[in-house]
Order: C-alpha cells, then structure tokens, then sequence
C-alpha cells in the first residue's frame, strides 16, 4: 500500500501515540507490552520495529535495554520517534527492510499488516521480516480482527450511524474496512487465516495471542485500567485464555509470534 496523501494526512493528527496511552486503548498497550516481555530474546537484543509509528513501543522497549531501531513510512512519525532515549528511527517501508540479512534478533510489525489489504503484500512483508532475523530470532505482528469494527461500533454508539455500520459490516464480510472519512482501506483478519499467511513466508509454527478479550468492549473497562490492583487482576484474567482458539476472534487484536529455524 503506497503512503497515500490521505493516510499521511489521517496520521499527521498524531492520534495513534495517544490512543494507546488513554482510556480503553491502554489495554492494548499493556497486553502487547505483556506478550512480548514474554516471547522476545533476552535485552540486549537488537529489535527492529517496523511500523513503530511515534514510538509507543520502542520507547519501553529501549528502557528495557534492548537495541531498538524504529522504521516507520510516515515522516512525522519518524520525526518524534528519533526523539526518543535510546531509539534511531529512519523512513522505512514493511515490504524492504533496509537492513541487511540476518542482522536482528526479533523484528515487530504491529501496524503494517492490517495496512496492507493485498495479501502479497502481507506475505511479503513477513518474509522481509523472516530475511533479517537471525536463527531462531521473533517476529511479532498485530492484525486486526475481523469483526473488531462491529463491536468497536455498537460499544461507542458509531454504529447507529448508517455509514459506520456498513463499513463495519463490509469489513466482516470480506476483511477491507473503509471508515468513513479515512479515505484509505485497512484489512481485518480472521484469526484461522493468519497461520497461511505465516506459513507462505516461511513461519510454519505460529503462536497467537488475543490481546484484549472481551474486556476491551466493557463499559467500566477504563475504571479497571486506572486502578493498578484491578488491572493487574484483568491483565492476568485475559493472559489466562489468551490462546483459547473458540476467544481468539473476540479481541480487537490478534498478536502473532514465530521463529525461524536455528540450524545445527
């Protein structure tokens, strides 16, 4: 997918750095940062964060020691990212990495997957990923849920309005959701069909962790996240049927992790 003028201009209003920072987006950023404390190599490992946007991400994980280089297609993106203690961050595009061969010990893409409706281009971008990990290095990548709009929808109200709900209901259909007003489409996975595209480029094992359960769509979720005792206890609750596969679709994100193969 091409850095349109208007996914440039959706991103230029700096939206993604705080939806994950507030509210019921915290769960999200908590439930990666859980997830991948667990499934990543040992800091100091080097970690290549592609699509990192404005560095939610990197910037914890640079405070856990690790060697982190953010990559991102948007420039404004870069530019706060390049702020960040600890992080390098440059222009970069999922489908060329401009890294060489097996150079990083995990590789992160928790954005371009569900920006890249064609599913060469998805399985391109893995493979990229697969080409710059060393043997048994991680990559880690976020897909959407298939039918995230549609719970996402009735949770906010947006779904009594007639062109949300058929945007939302397109994308449960087929997987391309167009929200109005984006003027570009994302692609909305079901989880049973994130194995193939792993398998196509060359990650036959594949884990996967729904990420915020059904708690994401709970009224009172943002009291849970405010209260460190109760979070603790919501976060633990969901770490315990993260990987039930009748619960997987019910997330709004699905994260993924494989390795490659160590060779002996």
């Amino acid at each position: 997918m091409p850095v349109t003028p208007e996914l440039l201009a959706y991103y230029d209003q700096d939206r993604e750095d705080g939806r994950l920072r507030e509210g019921r987006g915290r769960l999200e950023f908590w439930r990666t940062q859980d997830v991948l404390r667990r499934t990543l190599p040992p800091a100091p490992a080097r970690v290549l964060d592609v699509g990192g946007g404005t560095g939610v991400h990197a910037e914890w994980l640079s405070a856990d020691g690790y060697e982190v280089e953010l990559l991102d297609p948007v420039p404004r993106h870069v530019e706060r990212a390049a702020r960040l203690t600890g992080v390098t961050a440059r222009l970069g595009d999922a489908r060329r990495l401009p890294v060489a061969d097996a150079s990083q010990d995990a590789v992160l893409l928790l954005g371009p997957l569900y920006h890249l409706p064609d599913r060469a281009d998805r399985v391109r971008a893995l493979t990229e990923a697969r080409r710059a990990l060393r043997p048994g290095g991680v990559v880690a990548a976020a897909t959407i849920n298939r039918h995230a709009a549609v719970h996402d929808t009735i949770c906010t109200g947006h779904y009594l309005q007639e062109r949300e709900r058929q945007a939302a209901h397109a994308a449960a259909t087929d997987g391309i959701m167009i929200s109005p007003g984006r003027g570009f489409p994302a692609y909305f996975h079901d989880p049973d069909e994130v194995p193939g595209e792993f398998a196509d480029a060359g990650f036959p094992d594949v884990e996967r962790y729904g990420l915020e359960g059904a708690f994401w769509l709970y009224g009172d979720v943002g009291d849970w996240l405010d209260d460190p005792e109760r979070r603790a206890l919501l976060l633990d609750a969901q770490r315990s049927m993260e990987s039930v596969p009748s619960l997987l679709g019910i997330s709004g994100h699905l994260l993924s992790t494989a390795r490659t193969v160590i060779y002996n």
